[in-house]
């Protein structure tokens, strides 16, 4: 393991046991553990569930349902997963009802580059190109597909925890990747097809 790996992996502990800490709270109706996991987690469900749904209103309302879920059963939360990992998958359940109610919509790629991200300070202006025309190319994909590659390139989560979180097996998200990638080789140009 390289001293890289190790801080990350420290890191990534040190923000479990944080969050942790914050949903014991929440379970006992602190508001301000609450708000700080809102607002941490709430960007990142908005634009994953941006991926999976076309109306902004219903991607809003998916998120809320979501959070709200933490907010009323948050003692339903046992810690056998990461907290992003049980959000995530709340969130795609939702996703799931509420696509199947939505009215049909013609694919509109300019939807998914207006969700925001999570924040972050991307490296550079070369990311940022790479990330707005992947998300541009992801508008050819199934919502099956965009989840896979949204919660891989965008919120950087491995194929196990994306098998968790879809409710599927981890062949099934591997077979989802391998043909995302394939579909968004084709939709995008030059060398950036190289990249996925």
């Amino acid at each position: 393991m390289t001293q890289n790996d190790e801080q990350a992996r420290r890191s990534s502990s040190r923000q479990d046991d944080e969050e942790m800490g914050l949903v014991a709270a929440v379970r006992a109706r602190d508001l301000r553990a609450f708000e700080q996991l809102y607002r941490r987690y709430q960007p990142r469900l908005t634009r994953f569930v941006g991926t999976l749904l076309r109306s902004p209103g219903l991607v809003e309302e998916v998120v809320n349902d979501t959070l709200m879920v933490l907010w009323q059963k948050a003692g339903d939360f046992t810690g056998a997963s990461r907290l992003s990992t049980w959000l995530f998958a709340i969130a795609y359940r939702k996703a799931v009802r509420a696509r199947a109610g939505e009215p049909l919509l013609p694919d509109d790629a300019a939807v998914l580059a207006d969700i925001t991200d999570d924040g972050t300070a991307d490296a550079g202006l070369s990311r940022d190109r790479t990330r707005q025309a992947l998300q541009r190319a992801m508008g050819v994909l199934s919502a099956e597909h965009r989840a896979v590659v949204d919660l891989t390139y965008f919120h950087e989560i491995g194929y196990r925890e994306i098998g968790e979180i879809l409710g599927c097996p981890v062949d099934t998200v591997k077979t989802r990747m391998f043909h995302a990638r394939r579909q968004l080789r084709r939709a995008m140009a030059g060398e950036l097809a190289d990249w996925i």
